[in-house]
Order: C-alpha cells, then structure tokens, then sequence
C-alpha cells in the first residue's frame, strides 16, 4: 500500500507538470526554431523568446534538483548529495557541450562558464550561506575533515585547469597543446573518481554532519526500489529539453551581447546562474537549518565536481569534433580565483563559522561580478 501511495506521489502533477511545458517549447524550437532565427526579429520579440527559454529551463532544472533530492531521501548520504551534485554538473556538461557542438564557435564559453561556477559557489552561494547561518544560529559547526578533503582535491585541479593552460609555454593564449590536453583529462579525472572512491566507501564518515542536527525522513521506504527508478527516469526525461534548448538559448545570448556590447564573460555567468540556482537554494536551505556540513557538501561539491568533470568533458569533446577552446584565465581572474581559494582554506580551517566569514566570501564575490565589466572591451 506505502508503494502505491509513494508510486502516485512521483507521478504527481508537481512532477510532471514541467514536461508539459518544456516538451512543447522543445519541440517548438526543433521545427521553426532556424526560421525564427533567420528571421529579423525586434529586441522585444528577441527578450519574450529569451524570457520563455531561460524560465523553461530554470524550472526544468530546479524539477531536476528535486527529483534527485527525493533519490537522496532513498539512498542517505553521501550519496544523497553526490546524486543531487552530478545532476546538476551533468546539465552543466549538457548545455555547454550543446553549444559547442552545434553552436556558433565561442572558445571561452566553456573557461567562463566553469569559472562562473567557482566564483558563484565559493564566494556567492558560501557567502550567503554562512552569513545566513551566522545571523540565525550565531556560530556554525560542521564536519572539517570532510571541507578539507573538499579542498586539498579543488585547490590543484581548479589551479592546473584554468590557471596553468595561461602559463604553459607549449601553447600561447590560454589554448593547450594536445599533450597537455590528454595529461588534463586522464589527470583531472583519475584524481576525481579517487575521492569519489573514499566520499562513497572508505571515509563516508568524513562527509556526514558530526553536530548538525539530523532531519527526519517523513515517510520515506529506503527500500522502495520502483519509487527509485521512478524519480531516475524522471530525472532524465527532465534533463533532455534543458539540454535541447540550450542551443538556441545560447544564440540569442551570444547574439544580444555581441549588439550590446556586453562583456562575454556574461554569458557563462548565464549559464552558471542557470544550473546553480536550484542547488544553491540547497545549499541556503541547509545552512539556515543548522544543516551546515549538508551546506558546505552542497558548495564544494558543486565547485570540485565542475572542475572535476567538467573539464575533462569539455577537452574531450574539443578534441573530438576538433571545436577550439581556451581554459586559460586572464590574469585578473587567476588572481581572484588564488584569492578565492585562499580565503576558503581560511574558512574552512577551524571547523566554526559565522558572519564575518561570509561577509568576506560575499566581498570576493562582489569583486568577480565588478570585474567583469571592468574588463578592457
């Protein structure tokens, strides 16, 4: 009886209402999409298209993030948050992907938009978290093993990703020489699958809350395998439009900024902002529910599994379909990224928070956002 009952609760309206709006809109773009765009369209055609897309697959992914939280409540942590950080990275690697394949030739979109990411997580998401969680609760306890380990494995791979392609002289201008590229992917993923090795089996303890208080499961059958698969396949039927609107999404974007002038940069940002959102209400959730070791393994693993999976994808696939790309950082932004990671070791290096940390995150990440229209056009 529990099975039926959790069975019609999946297939809930709550749940599926999104496909009957995205599915539509997908459809929609396949088959009138290049006549739409081949069209001259006026900036207030251009913003309602631009508005439909972007709120399609924001919803789209926030209904991702809920579906792979229920497959948490199932399978506990730290596989709870390892499904709800791969989903989210997994649309990350779609939509970028997406447009390098089929898209207009943008070779830094891939650096920005992993760059987006970082500076969102750590300073943005961490710094509203903390400051959030400080106000409410004063100080803040968590697990400091497991923010350690979080970082020890994100401060090399974000460094040898985004800040050694600009300072290799095998090859100029943020681009990598194939034997680089190859060392990258093997490197970056081996190290990955490592501490996805000791987060799943031998150290679990080091991910899971030590003082956060637990939350109860209201109902929840661990055992409830179709209920599992159920959210699984919802969970991707989810994910398709996201990744077939990205495409046009990213035309429209890359099309406004070049009439505009905007910096480029922006459109990773859009991007970032785009996958982030529903997991950094997590994150803010958490944390604002003295839940800070679930917050800090929400952030952080959002940003290492972004270097992590990101890059080693998007390299592969640069070489596959011979797409350029450039990882390297101007010199600004590796400055603020050092900076970033050097706070973060600051931190999380005594196991208390409160506001003044993120007070300091939030400053980082007001600095990021200045920087991208201080850039020299």
């Amino acid at each position: 009886m529990n099975t039926e009952h959790s069975s019609r609760g999946v297939l809930s309206w709550q749940n599926c209402w999104i496909l009957a709006v995205s599915y539509p809109m997908m459809l929609a773009f396949i088959f009138l999409g290049k006549s739409w765009q081949n069209a001259n369209q006026g900036p207030f055609a251009i913003g309602i298209v631009f508005t439909g897309l972007f709120l399609v697959m924001l919803v789209s992914s926030f209904s991702v993030v809920r579906h792979a939280e229920k497959l948490a409540e199932y399978l506990g942590e730290p596989y709870g948050t390892l499904i709800l950080t791969l989903s989210v990275v997994g649309i990350e690697v779609a939509v970028i992907s997406s447009v390098m394949v089929h898209g207009a030739n943008n070779p830094t979109l891939a650096r920005d938009t992993i760059f987006a990411v970082v500076m969102i997580v750590l300073n943005g998401v961490v710094g509203v978290s903390l400051l959030v969680g400080g106000i409410r609760h004063f100080e803040q306890s968590y697990n400091l093993r497991g923010a350690n380990a979080y970082l020890g494995v994100l401060i090399p791979l974000s460094l040898l990703g985004l800040v050694l392609p600009r300072v290799a002289d095998s090859a100029a201008g943020g681009h990598l020489s194939y034997m680089l590229t190859i060392y990258l992917i093997i490197s970056t993923t081996l190290l990955y699958v490592v501490f996805l090795g000791i987060q799943t089996t031998r150290h679990r303890d080091l991910f899971r809350a030590g003082g956060d208080a637990q939350p109860e499961r209201s109902g929840i059958q661990p055992g409830n395998v179709i209920c599992c698969i159920w959210y699984g396949v919802l969970l991707v039927l989810t994910m398709i439009p996201i990744v077939a609107l990205s495409e046009p999404l990213a035309e429209i974007v890359d099309r406004t900024l070049e009439e505009s002038h905007f910096p480029a940069a922006l459109g990773g940002v859009l991007v970032a902002t785009l996958v982030l959102s529903a997991e950094g209400i997590t994150a803010l959730k958490a944390a604002r529910s003295d839940l800070l070791t679930r917050s800090i393994n929400i952030s952080l693993g959002a940003a290492l599994s972004t270097i992590g999976l990101t890059i080693p994808c998007v390299l592969a696939i640069s070489m596959i379909f011979g797409k350029p790309i450039i990882l390297g950082l101007n010199w600004v932004d590796a400055f603020l990224l050092g900076l970033t990671l050097m706070v973060a070791v600051v931190t999380f290096g005594s196991g208390r928070t409160g506001v003044l940390q993120g007070a300091v995150h939030l400053l980082l990440f007001a600095t990021y956002i200045v920087s991208i229209f201080d850039a020299a056009p």
